[in-house]
């Protein structure tokens, strides 16, 4: 059994440990969860997490409860391919797809996942990202796989509902090392039906395009949206395709900040990735470790953060030859071998 140590990461680690734990059939007892967070422990997403990494291979779980700082996992031989989890707070429910897709993206058969729970909420990719930039993103990789949005859910109701399917794959060794020139960019807001008159929506999507027109940048302002939710807020992307590769950039609206503050974020993040040359976002360079790992290869990520640095230590620890190496243009490039061969299947 593996002994972990949570205290320097947040609830990544959790999910990492959970996905190779079922595809290498390693069990492990992870300790000090979230130990430096001001509320250390499991959270209700982080036990949505274990439970739905539980359930789908039968696995012998401790310590699954809220509040808990050890949790002991032992993969079991069953594979479900239907699951169903539910965030009861404003959870992100594309975490908990997070959980599972690396997992079934090595799988022999199909899966299907509904989870509730936040869709657009801090600290995890909203569900347009994952949508628009994760996923075709991965689809040049081998990657089958497909989310759909049944309803939203803002901070702090919660209420979203997604449904991901995952067909039968085979990823190919990543190589995602140049991204070319920039193609587009295209804009991507959300608002609740509750904020239509005061065309939060729209102001976010008009300032956006703006600024980017003004950057001499090709844009296309692709949806606008106002949709029924629990709680009021907004959302925005800015997708960016290049010759080579796609990469996201996502702002929340919230109470006192203005649909033009929304989009100046998106847009300042947006504009400090393109004066770079790496070909993935910052965001992304974390999601892709664990899958990297499990198709072999190479990707280049515009610098090593926290979450990264302890994402790469604890990979290692179930067995991938990982590291990451810095470039002369101040990018730095991860390269692995896989961890093990998954012609069998999980």
């Amino acid at each position: 059994m593996l002994e972990l140590d949570g205290a320097d990461g947040g609830g990544q680690l959790l999910r990492t440990a959970l996905s190779l734990a079922v595809v290498t059939d390693r069990p492990f007892r992870i300790e000090s969860i979230r130990a430096t967070r001001p509320n250390p422990g499991l959270a209700a997403q982080h036990l949505a997490a274990v439970n739905l990494a539980a359930s789908y291979c039968d696995a012998e779980v401790e310590g699954a409860e809220l509040g808990a700082e050890t949790v002991t996992f032992v993969p079991g031989g069953r594979r479900r391919s239907s699951l169903a989890a539910r965030i009861d707070t404003a959870g992100s429910v594309t975490l908990l797809c997070d959980t599972i897709l690396p997992v079934a993206a090595v799988d022999d058969e199909p899966v299907q996942l509904t989870a509730t729970g936040g869709t657009d909420v801090k600290w995890a990719p909203t569900v347009a990202y994952y949508r628009r930039v994760k996923l075709p993103l991965l689809a040049t990789q081998g990657l089958d796989a497909e989310l759909d949005l049944e309803r939203t859910g803002f901070y702090p109701a919660g209420g979203g509902e997604v449904t991901l399917r995952i067909a039968s794959s085979s990823l190919s060794r990543f190589d995602i090392d140049t991204r070319g020139e920039l193609e587009k960019v295209e804009v991507f807001s959300k608002a609740a039906a509750d904020l239509a008159d005061r065309e939060v929506a729209d102001r976010q999507a008009a300032r956006a395009a703006s600024r980017l027109d003004e950057m001499g940048v090709p844009t296309e302002v692709a949806s606008v949206d106002y949709v029924e939710t629990a709680s009021l807020g907004s959302s925005l992307l800015l997708r960016a395709t290049y010759d080579h590769t796609v990469a996201g950039f996502s702002a929340l609206g919230e109470r006192g900040r203005t649909s033009e503050d929304v989009a100046d974020e998106a847009l300042a993040d947006f504009d400090h990735f393109h004066a770079g040359t790496a070909p993935v976002d910052e965001h992304m360079a974390d999601q892709l470790l664990v899958l990297l790992a499990l198709a072999g290869g190479r990707i280049r990520i515009p610098r090593i953060t926290d979450h990264v640095r302890t994402n790469l230590d604890l990979i290692g620890a179930f067995g991938s030859d990982i590291e990451a190496t810095s470039q002369p243009d101040g990018t730095y490039r991860v390269r692995a071998d896989r961890i093990r061969d998954f012609d069998e299947g999980c």
